[in-house]
C-alpha cells in the first residue's frame, strides 16, 4: 500500500535529522514505486546497501530506474508521463537529490488517490 506523506514535512525532516530520514525515505521511496509499477525490483534495504557500497555510485542509476518504473505505472493507470528518470538523473548529478525525492513523492501520492 502506498502511504501519502507530505513532501514539505519529508524536506525538513531530513534536514533537522541531519540526512537520517533522508535514508528512511529512500527506502519508503523504493518498496513503494516498486509496488506502484508491480515489478520485483532492488528492495529499498539492498538498494541503499548498494549506493554504500559503491559510495553513492549506484544512486544514479537508483534515480533514472525510479523515473522509469513511476512513468510505467502512470501510464498503467492512463496518466500522462514523461521522462523522469532523466530528470531525477539530472537533479542528482547537479546535487538536488532531495528535489528528486520529493518529485518521486509527489507522483506517489498521485498515484496512491
Amino acid at each position: 500500500m502506498i502511504q501519502q506523506r507530505n513532501v514539505a514535512v519529508c524536506i525538513i525532516l531530513s534536514i533537522v535529522t541531519l540526512g537520517i530520514y533522508s535514508i528512511y525515505w529512500f527506502i519508503c521511496l523504493t518498496n513503494e514505486t516498486n509496488e506502484a509499477s508491480g515489478t520485483d525490483g532492488t528492495s529499498g534495504g539492498m538498494a541503499f546497501l548498494f549506493t554504500l557500497i559503491t559510495c553513492g555510485i549506484y544512486s544514479f542509476y537508483w534515480m533514472y530506474k525510479q523515473g522509469e518504473k513511476l512513468d510505467m505505472a502512470k501510464t498503467d493507470r492512463g496518466i500522462a508521463s514523461s521522462s523522469s528518470g532523466i530528470l531525477y538523473l539530472i537533479l542528482s548529478i547537479f546535487g538536488l537529490g532531495i528535489v528528486s525525492y520529493a518529485l518521486m513523492q509527489d507522483s506517489l501520492n498521485k498515484l496512491a488517490d
